[in-house]
């Protein structure tokens, strides 16, 4: 409640006690049996109420009661028996707990109208007019009314922030014929209990309660007319979010942006006066204005860079697809002329139409405002998001030119207000999550078959004009670097030393700054190679398909032409990560089993590409994808001679060359070396009991946690089976012993990681450089009895130590 409305109730509240307790004190009922039977009539009657459907209020029967007890009683009694009406109506049977504030300030309000609508009724109009002229009790009926209205509208208006005038209407003004036919039969029953007896005025009761339960029943209709109709809204209102998710499956970057667009929309358009049936269009519009992007390619609306003119007069296309979408809802506010003209131009240089100035729908005019704000204060896929301030800057340089100046003057003052607001909405709002990451497995292939992928981008298309002469000695030049790039690759399979060929044969055919070869690992790009600025940039960078400049090359599989490089999704809001480069030129790697990676150029200077150094990467492109793919093909051979397959540990063959390595260092350097064999004791349970996989699981596991527990000069290789072994330079003491407590935790640890916890353990054996041995073969053959002879003390359940020189006795 507003500090205004808090003070405003302090005052009526405490005047209200005020003058009730004076009543109270000057109280006496000369007739008792009278005032007691109407107290008890005016309590039930309050439980015989209407609720309107329109207002929070409720009409009650017990006015009637109140305004005979107004002519009948003196004032104490009047105004008591107002109170105890209005107590006993919030009371009775409420929709919501009631507020005691609340309840208090009826109350209050009751005994101000019932001691000013007996003062109108037993004052001098009394004299002039008559007790019994009708007119005198309608006089009376309006100022109870007045006064307890105008009382209840003030605080509704103080609390609503809204004009007091307005809120009196909405709330009374219609319920008034109401009160003047409650007065006219509150005048039968005074003149029939006056001229006959008051017994016969309650015959009158019944039929009250008659048109009572007829305008009750039509209320019900009305309420049950009502739920339907905002059923129907409810459901509209739905049916336009599923057409807003619609949009969000198709372009991601407009999820939050519909409803932070829809909230500052809403919140201009009531500033500036427009009528419901237009705030409830421009709603609507706020959420649905870019549903005709559904006609337009993926690929144009997730480019991270510019667009050509081919693909702008694609996208130029969606406000007409949108309107012409939507013109077949019927909606019953005007959408379509907003959607349609959202990209109009207060100058009339916008699309479709060419609108200008007031020809442009108010909305449209609200919506281009707001939707340019929000565009530049959000991460797109061709630049970084600018902070709000500066983004407001750019669109008020616009009022007058793009923009409708009033809108834009109404977004100048309040925008920080109205982002807030978008905000608190964004987070009450649950976020609906489309199944787009799902992998369905079933449907091998369509029922024509698939389709074969062709490069859409053709040498023809980009070649540029030159005159005869250039071309030709462009042409024998091109041709003769072709030659030597080609020879320069088919010389080496080293990826390394391919991709630096390239590096350098490609500068002299494309200028550049920096070089990145990206290469495709399950769902991201790894910089497999990158020379020149930023390069500790770009080599920490690991881009998801789909992501970025370089992730949207890769997914879409199609090159771009001066891309802004600051959108790659390893750095895009990581303000301590800043390139200085300012165009792309990027193309994918395709080789014969799919697309293996990206090759991209970066420069400086913004737009610094041509179409002709497209041309030139797009012809060598295939050359460098299949190095690429020999070297990679070369890399794999060459370490799965020296690697297990199932771990990526080194094997057994890169363990004895590594052994012989160590001892001879151990023995330059007259430093010890421990070797440790460990095996795993009850994993032939784990793989009879959960199969082979869950047993290779666990192999993984161990060989995870092993390499974990590493030094960085120690070496740990998976021997074979389920035994392993760590070569650890200078190891002994407590230290060692430490170590091998570790082992066995990470071998309890992956037991328990089984579907049923396994006993899984692990046997070691340990023997030390040079007092178990002098070379490679004794060291190895003696930690490996020592470990045997470990296993076989474990069966018997013996708890003993881990063998070794130090503690010959010790075994585990």
């Amino acid at each position: 409640m507003p500090n205004r409305a808090k003070f405003y109730v302090a005052i009526v509240l405490s005047a209200g006690i005020f003058a009730l307790v004076l009543q109270l004190i000057r109280f006496q009922a000369p007739d008792p049996l009278l005032f007691g039977i109407y107290f008890l009539l005016t309590i039930l009657a309050s439980g015989i109420r209407l609720r309107l459907p329109t207002v929070l209020t409720t009409l009650s029967v017990n006015f009637l009661l109140i305004l005979v007890g107004l002519v009948v009683f003196n004032r104490p009694e009047a105004v008591l028996l107002a109170v105890a009406g209005t107590v006993a109506q919030s009371l009775w049977r409420p929709r919501t707990r009631p507020d005691p504030i609340h309840v208090a300030f009826s109350a209050c309000s009751a005994s101000f109208a019932a001691m000013a609508a007996h003062t109108v009724f037993h004052g001098s109009l009394t004299r002039i007019m008559g007790p019994q002229n009708p007119l005198l009790l309608a006089l009376t009926a309006s100022a109870y009314v007045a006064t307890n209205s105008v009382l209840i509208a003030g605080l509704l208006a103080l609390m609503s922030r809204k004009p007091f005038c307005p809120t009196w209407y909405r709330t009374y003004f219609w319920v008034l014929p109401y009160y003047f036919a409650a007065g006219s039969t509150a005048w039968l029953l005074v003149v029939l209990g006056r001229q006959i007896t008051w017994q016969a005025a309650l015959v009158l009761l019944p039929l009250v309660y008659f048109v009572y339960r007829s305008h009750r029943m039509s209320l019900d209709r009305l309420e049950a007319d009502k739920a339907h109709v905002e059923e129907i809204a409810g459901l509209h209102l739905r049916t336009i979010e599923a057409l807003a998710l619609a949009i969000e499956a198709k372009d991601t970057t407009t999820a939050a942006h519909l409803q932070r667009v829809r909230v500052y929309a809403t919140e201009i358009g009531r500033e500036m006066g427009i009528s419901q049936k237009e705030l409830d269009a421009l709603q609507a519009a706020s959420l649905l204005h870019d549903i005709g992007k559904l006609a337009v390619p993926e690929h144009i609306i997730s480019k991270p860079g510019r667009l050509t003119p081919e693909e702008f007069e694609k996208m130029k296309i969606h406000p007409l697809v949108g309107a012409e979408i939507l013109e077949e809802v019927k909606f019953p506010y005007p959408v379509v002329p907003i959607v349609r003209a959202h990209h109009e131009k207060w100058d009339g240089s916008g699309y479709p139409s060419g609108l200008a100035g007031a020809e442009i729908p108010i909305g449209a005019r609200i919506l281009a405002v707001v939707d340019c704000l929000d565009a530049l204060s959000s991460d797109r896929q061709y630049r970084r998001a600018l902070p709000l301030d500066q983004a407001i800057e750019i669109v008020v340089s616009e009022s007058g030119k793009s923009f409708d100046p009033v809108v834009v003057d109404i977004m100048r003052r309040r925008y920080i207000e109205l982002e807030r607001l978008a905000l608190k909405a964004g987070m009450e709002k649950e976020k609906i999550k489309l199944s787009m990451d799902v992998k369905v497995a079933r449907g091998r292939a369509p029922a024509t078959g698939f389709a074969e992928s062709a490069d859409e981008v053709s040498g023809a298309e980009l070649d540029s004009a030159m005159d005869p002469l250039s071309s030709i000695a462009a042409a024998t030049q091109e041709a003769q670097m072709l030659y030597e790039l080609t020879q320069d690759l088919g010389n080496s399979l080293s990826l390394q030393e391919a991709l630096a060929f390239v590096g350098v044969r490609m500068k002299r055919l494309i200028p550049y700054e920096t070089i990145a070869v990206y290469i495709r690992r399950d769902e991201k790009l790894v910089p497999e190679y990158v020379s020149g600025e930023n390069l500790r940039l770009f080599t920490s960078l690991e881009i998801p398909l789909g992501q970025g400049l370089s992730g949207w090359v890769a997914e879409n599989n199609k090159p771009l032409l001066n891309g802004n490089p600051s959108v790659e999704a390893g750095y895009l809001n990581d303000p301590s990560k800043y390139s200085t480069l300012r165009s792309a030129l990027a193309v994918p790697l395709n080789g014969i089993n799919g697309m293996l990676g990206v090759m991209a150029l970066y420069r400086a200077e913004r737009d610094a590409f041509s179409k002709e150094n497209l041309r030139i990467l797009l012809a060598i492109s295939p050359k460098v994808a299949l190095a690429v793919e020999n070297a990679l093909t070369h890399r794999l051979l060459e370490t799965s001679i020296t690697t297990d397959y199932l771990t990526n540990l080194p094997n057994a063959r890169s363990l004895f060359l590594s052994l012989d390595n160590e001892v001879a260092r151990a023995q330059r350097t007259g430093s010890s070396l421990a070797v440790v064999v460990c095996d795993l004791d009850g994993f032939k349970q784990v793989n009879d009991r959960f199969g082979h996989v869950t047993g290779n699981k666990v192999l993984r596991l161990i060989a995870n946690g092993l390499r974990e527990h590493c030094d960085p000069l120690d070496y740990v290789a998976r021997m074979g089976g389920d035994e392993f072994v760590m070569l650890i330079p200078g190891g002994s003491g407590e230290a060692l012993d430490l170590k091998i407590e570790r082992m066995r935790t990470v071998a309890r640890l992956a037991g328990d990681s089984t579907p049923e916890p396994s006993p899984l353990s692990m046997s070691v054996g340990v023997a030390i450089f040079p007092g178990d041995g002098r070379d490679a073969e004794d060291l190895l053959a003696e930690a490996d009895r020592r470990m045997y002879k470990s296993k076989r003390l474990r069966k018997r359940s013996t708890p003993v130590a881990v063998e070794s020189s130090r503690v010959p006795a010790a075994m585990l």
